[in-house]
């Protein structure tokens, strides 16, 4: 399995190359040249196994530069001990033939720790398989979550330096607490004054800078990313789709070739694609539903096939997908395209020039074909909250709020009644000021941490022992720069 860049399709790399790369010099994304096959058989035999063992087996389907004793020394060592379940991703039956597939159950209680787990491992073995000798440094834009997942996934990793850059405002309070006091000796966290897009137009301009990677070059260092544009941040995500569908059918909920709806709340459109290439995989899907808070630029180009970023931007209870550039949508429009270099260029040239682009019509109807999409604003997300704990008892995160209320609307206009699997993308402790507003009908005066006293109360949810120990940490990182300023901070934190 070799890979192609989405801006010249004539580039061929291993995965190792991709991986440590993490984006193309020219500025594309790294797709796989095909994408493999798992028969029904194959599906059924997934749901015998654990959660490590799911994952090697469709890893050594994409990574195939990998030997085996690699791939099980990175799935053993990530999906182990650091997450407080033994499923890793836990499938919670919410209502009749909807599953809540939650993905929060790692160290820093947000789906990011499914991938950022094993990122680390891919990265250091990929980095020997190709006999690098550089230090590589990561960059990381975020907007809440990956930040986080990042900084304690790379945390005191050998040959490695991490920077992650959030928007100084467009985090929550324990986003920003986590981050602010990450340990390890080879992390830095820098706050931008702007939102994500400007922390992820930030960093994606310094990657692509000849004259900073030749600085970099010249002391021994080499740029590498843990955002979603690096392919080993995207297919560990794929796995856990796989790993849900094979679960309902080892657990008697589906027949084996029975069809499912997956619904995501995305702003970046990583999580999406993800079951996306499950889907082509061969997991049987009917619909992929993509959920937007008002930052609804996804929702708009799915229903339209324009994408336009000259609007609003809205700061949301819903951060993380607080996005009006979604990076990995390049990758989808590369395979609509049937891999058209050129089409994806100019696409993404009038993005860069006019901050929009139109794709054609046969893209637009192969669009339509797989996903449909919605969104909500923050009062409906909190009326879900409530919605959902008072009907069922169960306590979400904003953002899974997001995708239940766009998968109630389009079961409503549609009639639709296959079996769905929701994607729950984070703990609703790292949201409890929103959460607690939507249960209560109020906001609350309490501080941070009764708040999440007062949500463990309500919920009978524990508290994550990882949100609970930041009470009496100190913050190690309160930078705060201009985005004009972040390829001098980049240089300066490396000693450059």
């Amino acid at each position: 399995m070799y890979y192609n860049s989405t801006r010249n399709s004539s580039l061929r790399v291993s995965s190792a190359e991709a991986i440590t790369n993490g984006i193309s010099a020219d500025g594309g994304l790294f797709v796989p040249e095909s994408i493999p096959s798992l028969s029904l058989d194959e599906i059924k035999k997934i749901g015998d196994m654990k959660y490590a063992d799911r994952a090697a087996y469709v890893f050594a389907k994409y990574l195939t530069d990998f030997t085996d004793a690699e791939i099980h020394y990175c799935t053993d060592n990530a999906y182990s001990t650091n997450f407080e379940t033994e499923n890793i991703a836990e499938l919670a039956h919410l209502f009749d033939g909807t599953y809540m597939l939650e993905l929060w159950h790692g160290p820093t209680c947000a789906f990011k720790d499914m991938a950022l787990q094993i990122l680390p491992y891919f990265l250091t073995t990929s980095a020997k398989k190709i006999n690098l000798d550089k230090k590589i440094v990561i960059l990381v834009a975020t907007s809440g979550d990956t930040g986080k997942a990042a900084l304690e996934g790379f945390k005191d990793v050998e040959g490695t330096q991490i920077l992650v850059f959030y928007p100084v405002d467009g985090v929550s309070p324990m986003q920003k607490r986590q981050m602010r006091t990450q340990e390890g000796s080879n992390v830095g966290v820098c706050a931008l004054k702007g939102n994500f897009d400007d922390c992820q137009n930030g960093v994606k301009a310094i990657f692509t800078n000849d004259e900073v990677k030749k600085e970099l070059a010249d002391n021994g260092l080499m740029f590498s990313s843990a955002n979603s544009i690096n392919w080993g941040r995207l297919v560990p995500q794929v796995v856990y789709y796989v790993s849900a569908y094979a679960e309902l059918v080892r657990d008697g909920e589906i027949e084996l070739g029975d069809k499912i709806n997956i619904v995501v709340p995305t702003g970046n459109f990583g999580n999406i694609l993800a079951a996306y290439y499950a889907k082509h995989m061969g997991i049987p899907v009917n619909k992929l539903i993509c959920a937007s808070n008002i930052n609804n630029v996804l929702t708009d180009f799915i229903n339209t096939g324009v994408y336009d970023r000259n609007r609003r931007f809205y700061a949301t209870c819903s951060p993380s997908m607080d996005i009006l550039i979604s990076s990995n949508l390049e990758r989808l429009l590369y395979l609509l395209a049937d891999r058209n270099d050129a089409v994806i260029k100019g696409w993404f040239s009038q993005l860069a020039k006019d901050g929009k682009y139109e794709v054609s019509a046969d893209v637009k109807e192969k669009l339509r074909s797989e996903f449909c999409a919605g969104y909500c604003d923050d009062e409906q997300t909190k009326a879900t909250i409530s919605e959902i704990y008072a009907k069922y008892g169960y306590t979400c995160d904003t953002h899974t709020a997001v995708a239940v209320k766009v998968y109630e609307d389009y079961k409503k206009s549609t009639g639709d009644t296959t079996k769905t699997v929701i994607a729950s993308t984070a703990s609703p402790y790292k949201f409890s000021a929103a959460v607690l507003e939507g249960i209560e009908g109020g906001k609350s005066d309490l501080d941070e941490y009764d708040k999440i006293d007062k949500l463990a109360e309500l919920s009978k949810m524990s508290i994550p022992s990882a949100l609970a120990d930041l009470r009496n940490k100190p913050e190690r990182f309160t930078d705060v720069i201009d985005k004009a300023d972040m390829r001098e901070y980049v240089l300066g934190r490396l000693g450059i």
